[in-house]
């Protein structure tokens, strides 16, 4: 019982902070599974993909209230990760179903992101004028998207935290790339927990997931997402086309570079 009011408070918290900016919350509960709640690796893959499925409609549902739901960047992520997690979760299981080497991967590829966000906001000076930056081709973003659909399938983290501060640091609106990468995030989680079902039929080991314990945790990622898109519209965004000031752009930097730092 402890673990499981233990996973409901971790998803409502979780969320309601990471929903404002496209991520279901995923990558910062993968370390409580891991080392609070003790959830057995590969299992805890797709333990953390059944919390997105359970979580993300309460941040959507807001989002669509607010007329923010939908539009074409959504379909190219969709486009993209959905046969990215189906292979990633192929490779989770057969190559790489160890826990150590899982958290070092996981580790080396989050620093790397946060990294490079924080040097994008380092080389601005405060006050200065944002250059104009294009937007991403629909060909990129959807290379991209596989790209990340099939890291998101390894660890289970869906792909918003990869995928949003990416597209932000990339000049895109916080307003546009939040609710695109939380559908997306949303669509590929429940092909991901589909592909490990259907691969637990098939391969011995724990890698069914943890059912009771991920629908907890979306449970109370459901009520901290829904919560989070109310307080999206409060938060900073960054357009190309407006002034921002250095500060603004360290809502998605900090969350990639403390998720590294977090797991190293």
């Amino acid at each position: 019982m402890t673990t499981i009011l233990l996973g409901l408070a971790s998803g409502l918290l979780i969320a309601t902070i990471t929903a404002p900016v496209g991520v279901s919350g995923a990558v910062f509960l993968l370390p409580v599974q891991l080392d609070v709640l003790h959830v057995p690796s590969p299992a805890v893959t797709p333990t953390n993909l059944l919390f997105n499925v359970i979580a993300i409609p309460g941040p959507l549902g807001r989002y669509h209230q607010q007329k923010q739901l939908g539009g074409p960047l959504t379909r190219l992520l969709v486009l993209g990760t959905l046969p990215g997690v189906v292979l990633g979760a192929v490779v989770r299981v057969h190559f790489a179903p160890g826990a150590r080497l899982f958290r070092l991967l996981l580790a080396a590829m989050l620093l790397t992101l946060g990294i490079w966000l924080c040097a994008r906001t380092l080389r601005r000076q405060p006050h200065q004028t944002v250059p104009s930056v294009s937007s991403p081709r629909p060909r990129t973003i959807t290379v991209l998207a596989l790209i990340v659909g099939f890291v998101g399938g390894i660890y289970g983290i869906g792909g918003g935290s990869l995928l949003g501060p990416i597209l932000v640091g990339r000049g895109m609106s916080v307003a546009v790339v939040a609710p695109a990468t939380l559908a997306s995030t949303f669509l590929t989680s429940i092909v991901g927990v589909a592909a490990y079902a259907v691969l637990a039929l098939t391969t011995a080991g724990n890698i069914a997931p943890h059912w009771a314990l991920g629908l907890t945790c979306g449970l109370g990622g459901l009520a901290g997402g829904y919560l989070g898109a109310r307080l999206q519209p409060h938060c900073p965004a960054t357009d190309k086309s407006a002034r921002v000031q250095g500060p603004d752009q360290h809502g998605p930097t900090s969350m990639a570079k403390s998720v590294g730092c977090l797991l190293s």
